[in-house]
């Protein structure tokens, strides 16, 4: 007598099976480390096209306002009332660091020099034939106008005897003056710094020597009294002190002393870089988008499938059977 007969469906009996052929969990392990990798390039990209500011450097997007200079310069010397028969003079005093002091002579400017760190300038001008009321105004790096000290009264006098140095000089007659409205012009290192000049009274032809201030000089000559440009490109950053000095046909001369301020190179980033690495990243997330899509899209169509023989398979097994 046998004993119970136990039925069971045996593993090559020729039913449909779901089968699947690739390794999905492996594949979308793939994806998610190349969107990872992908996303981390692009940030590297984006931060290297636009820098955070490092120490040092400068960065100017727009104006920060500030409290105007509230402390007048002081000119200590010369003293009032004092008499001169050679120009042109030193001027110097005291002044709030940081400024830049602009020396006026009877309302026209006369030179300008930048506020040491020990609170003092000093700079030569020229003077006028006669009475000279010398002012002094300071500015701040936004270009904002300080209050302006008293004045000092001096004398230029000119007499018919002049002292050896000046002997081979003229000085009667029409004045010879030089002007310019770059008193606090900014540049950078080998960028031209172009100083507009303007050759007043005399008697043409003029020869100007422009000392940059960095052991270079320029000889102009000039054969009217029309406005130009004296150009230079300084090699590095900071604080000059250009001197200018005229001489006309008679040997009239004239003096003018200006600062210029060059600031520190700011970095330049290639446009070609650029462009080549938003083209790179443009190119790829395309290509990262439709690699995942299509994963996606096997995954759900394998798992129709799945569902779709399941359902076949059932349909094809008898609800109930005797073994005779």
């Amino acid at each position: 007598m046998y004993g119970p007969l136990k039925i069971s469906q045996h593993q090559h009996s020729g039913r449909l099976r779901p089968h699947e052929h690739t390794s999905y969990l492996a594949l979308a392990g793939l994806i998610i480390v190349a969107g990872l990798a992908l996303m981390n390039s692009s940030l590297s990209t984006v931060l290297a096209d636009h820098p955070p500011p490092q120490a040092g450097s400068i960065g100017l997007t727009g104006t920060v306002p500030a409290t105007p200079p509230n402390t007048a310069a002081v000119i200590t010397s010369p003293t009032d009332q004092q008499h001169f028969s050679t120009s042109p003079i030193t001027v110097s005093g005291t002044c709030p660091t940081g400024t830049l002091v602009e020396i006026y002579k009877n309302d026209i400017f006369a030179g300008s020099a930048p506020c040491g760190s020990d609170g003092k300038f000093s700079m030569e001008i020229d003077l006028l034939y006669g009475t000279n009321s010398l002012t002094a105004q300071v500015y701040d790096v936004l270009n904002q106008a300080g209050p302006v000290s008293t004045a000092v009264t001096v004398y230029y006098n000119v007499s018919a005897i002049q002292s050896a140095p000046l002997s081979l000089l003229n000085f009667e007659g029409t004045q010879l003056l030089l002007s310019t409205d770059s008193v606090y012009r900014g540049s950078f290192p080998d960028q031209n710094l172009n100083v507009p000049i303007t050759i007043i009274g005399g008697t043409p032809p003029f020869a100007v020597n422009v000392q940059w201030g960095d052991a270079n000089n320029k000889v102009i000559p000039r054969g009217d009294n029309t406005i130009f440009n004296a150009s230079h490109a300084y090699q590095r950053a900071g604080t000059y002190q250009i001197d200018l000095q005229a001489a006309d046909s008679q040997q009239r001369v004239a003096f003018l002393t200006v600062a210029a301020i060059i600031n520190g190179q700011p970095s330049v980033i290639s446009a070609s870089s650029n462009k080549s690495s938003t083209n790179k990243f443009l190119l790829l997330w395309p290509l990262y988008a439709i690699a995942a899509t299509l994963v996606a899209s096997f995954w759900m169509g394998e798992r129709r499938e799945k569902r779709i023989l399941a359902a076949t398979t059932t349909s094809q097994i008898p609800s109930s059977g005797l073994l005779q």
